[in-house]
């Protein structure tokens, strides 16, 4: 019988295995749970635990686990390095230049036009470490913030000053083993809080797949100039990758570019990419953490998904937890339910304990039809200081 153990999990992954309070950070108690409980495979989910070298670990103590090393997982964790691997083999991103002084990255960035770059801190900012400045005095206040004022840690003690590239933006995903790379899946995110892409940047409010510009001839683009030219450039910088892939790209008038990789799966993405995933998500893992990814098939469908995220009142910045959640049973009916930042409180009501609470995730034979569905999904569902964004998916309609 398949055990399932979720660490430390939410009120949604407790209806599908058995929660267990070892924190995603907690590496050693990690490796312990694994080993008291002969853990077949080990999925690592978040960025952190692989930037520290969580797959690493595993793999000395002799276990099964899916998920880069450390050396590869710095393709997210850090920008500057990444940035560096890319311009030296060759793979279209932007132009940028990196900085650990605010004078001199202010010096730079003046001397380019006014709301011509992109601020990125160097390392893991929870999805907010990109800021987009439309005047040389939000330029100047980012670049403070970030290195002076220590906006984000350590993680943006250096940053990125980055040409400010145009067009649309897609993510894809495929799994790597070395220099082995799999069928890929493109779907678009949004991450901004506002409709019509307003406000300050989030881990994510939404998505949907297939996008509406994605063709054969672009998605063979993408991996002859830079999924396959990634995986072998991290084999030669002694980083060989293994796991699940994110590419961030930006479909400019010059071709798809780089803006960020990340070292595992999406969120939003994920709840998308999931339900159409027709192979065994276990068999592919197990496959690339055996080294047997060139013999494994990946297939994806050609149906079309969408998913709304909940949030909190506040969020991205303070918000209150613990309110009370009502009508999931009811939309469970309209779509997939998936938690995110929710709890049981001492009576075993649903209640909120995140940003973002929950999504709906709606499927159907065309993006409309999934979107209509995940919508109606999420107006049964009610919780003080509910928000969402009503224009996820808007554009990929077509009349």
């Amino acid at each position: 019988m398949t055990e399932l153990i979720i660490a430390p999990g939410n009120a949604g992954t407790a209806d599908l295995g058995e929660n267990v309070e070892v924190k995603a950070e907690d590496i050693d108690g990690l490796l312990q749970l694994a080993r008291s409980r002969f853990v077949d495979l080990t999925f690592v989910g978040p960025e952190q635990p692989l930037i520290d070298g969580i797959a690493d670990r595993f793999k000395s103590a002799g276990l099964v686990v899916f998920g880069p090393s450390a050396a590869a997982a710095r393709v997210e964790g850090s920008k500057i390095w990444s940035d560096d691997v890319m311009t030296r083999h060759g793979i279209p991103t932007a132009e940028s230049r990196a900085f650990d002084d605010s004078a001199s990255a202010i010096a730079y960035g003046r001397s380019k036009p006014e709301g011509s770059l992109v601020v990125k801190a160097d390392g893991l900012a929870a999805g907010k470490g990109v800021i987009l400045p439309d005047s040389y005095e939000e330029l100047d206040s980012a670049i403070t913030e970030m290195i002076d004022d220590a906006l984000f840690g350590d993680s943006s003690s250096k940053l990125l000053l980055a040409e400010r590239m145009s067009g649309p933006e897609v993510s894809v995903f495929a799994f790597l083993q070395g220099e082995i790379v799999s069928a890929e899946v493109a779907a678009c995110d949004y991450k901004r809080i506002g409709e019509g892409d307003t406000g300050p940047n989030t881990g994510g409010v939404g998505s949907y797949t297939p996008p509406e510009f994605w063709t054969s001839e672009l998605a063979e683009q993408v991996r002859t100039e830079i999924l396959e030219p990634i995986a072998k450039a991290l084999v030669a910088e002694d980083s060989s990758y293994s796991g699940i892939l994110y590419a961030g790209l930006m479909i400019t008038d010059n071709g798809p570019r780089v803006i960020e990789f990340n070292c595992r799966f999406g969120d939003p993405e994920t709840q998308i990419l999931m339900p159409k995933l027709e192979t065994d998500l276990f068999d592919i893992c197990m496959a690339v953490a055996e080294g047997r990814l060139a013999e494994q098939e990946v297939s994806w469908s050609d149906s079309a998904h969408a998913f709304v995220v909940m949030t909190s009142d506040g969020y991205p910045g303070s918000y209150k937890t613990g309110m009370a959640i009502t009508g999931v049973d009811v939309a469970a009916g309209h779509g997939l339910v998936i938690h995110a930042g929710t709890a049981r409180n001492e009576l075993g009501a649903l209640v909120t304990s995140g940003g973002r609470v929950l999504g709906v995730a709606g499927s159907g034979e065309s993006v409309k039809h999934a979107r209509d569905a995940a919508y109606a999904g999420v107006r049964q569902i009610a919780f003080e200081g509910a928000g969402y964004r009503d224009d996820i998916a808007r554009r990929a309609i077509v009349e």
